[in-house]
C-alpha cells in the first residue's frame, strides 16, 4: 500500500484536495480530523481524551496519535492506497509514521504542501465558519491558534520531512482547479 501525505495549514484547502484526489488515485481518503470526531462521536477512549486537547485548538499528544494511526493503518492494508489529510503534524509523529509504515512493509509517496498566506487563511475559516455546523469553526479565536500551532509544531516537522521523504510544495491561492491541476501534473 502507498501513502500520500496531504499536509499545509488550516483551511489551506487539505481536505478539499484529499476528496479530489482519492477519485483520481482510487486511494482512501484518512481525514484526521474526521477521524478524531468520529471517534469523540462514538466516546471512545481516545476520543474522550481527543476532545479535551482540540475543543482548545490544541495538537492531540503523539502518542495517543501513533496508536490512532497505527489502528487506520490496519484498516485499510487491503488498499491500493491511502491519503493521509492533517497527520503527521509533529516531528515525533513524523518519526512515528514512518516506523510505523516500515513496520507494516508499506511505502510513502511523497508529501503535497500546500502554502497559503495567514490572511487568505483567516479569510477562509471565517467563510467555513459561516457555513459549517462544526462547532470547533465557530470560534475565530481557535482558527488563529489552530494557525499558531501549526507555524510552532507543523511547520518544522515539514521541514524535517524534507530529509526523510520526496515533498512536494504547492501554492494554495486561486481556484480549487488550479490547485488540482499544480498538484495532478506532479503525481
Amino acid at each position: 500500500m502507498e501513502i500520500l501525505i496531504i499536509t499545509g495549514p488550516p483551511y489551506s484547502g487539505k481536505g478539499t484536495q484529499c476528496e479530489i484526489l482519492k477519485n483520481y488515485l482510487h486511494f482512501e481518503h484518512i481525514s484526521t480530523g474526521d477521524r478524531c470526531r468520529l471517534e469523540k462521536q462514538n466516546e471512545t477512549e481516545i476520543g474522550k481524551i481527543m476532545s479535551e486537547y482540540e475543543e482548545k485548538g490544541d495538537l492531540v499528544p503523539d502518542s495517543i496519535m501513533k496508536d490512532l494511526f497505527s489502528q487506520i493503518l490496519n484498516e485499510n492494508k487491503s488498499n491500493i492506497g491511502v491519503i493521509l489529510d492533517g497527520y503527521p503534524r509533529t516531528q515525533p509523529q513524523v518519526n512515528d509514521l514512518i516506523e510505523l509504515v516500515n513496520s507494516k512493509q508499506m511505502k510513502i509517496g511523497k508529501v503535497l504542501n500546500i502554502e497559503v498566506p495567514k490572511s487568505e487563511l483567516l479569510a477562509r475559516a471565517k467563510k467555513r465558519a459561516e457555513t459549517s455546523n462544526r462547532k470547533d469553526d465557530k470560534d475565530a479565536k481557535i482558527h488563529i491558534k489552530r494557525i499558531e500551532v501549526f507555524e510552532e509544531s507543523t511547520r518544522p516537522a515539514i521541514e524535517y520531512m524534507k530529509s526523510k521523504i520526496k515533498v512536494e510544495t504547492f501554492d494554495g491561492l486561486g481556484s480549487i482547479d488550479e490547485i488540482t491541476k499544480r498538484i495532478k501534473a506532479s503525481l
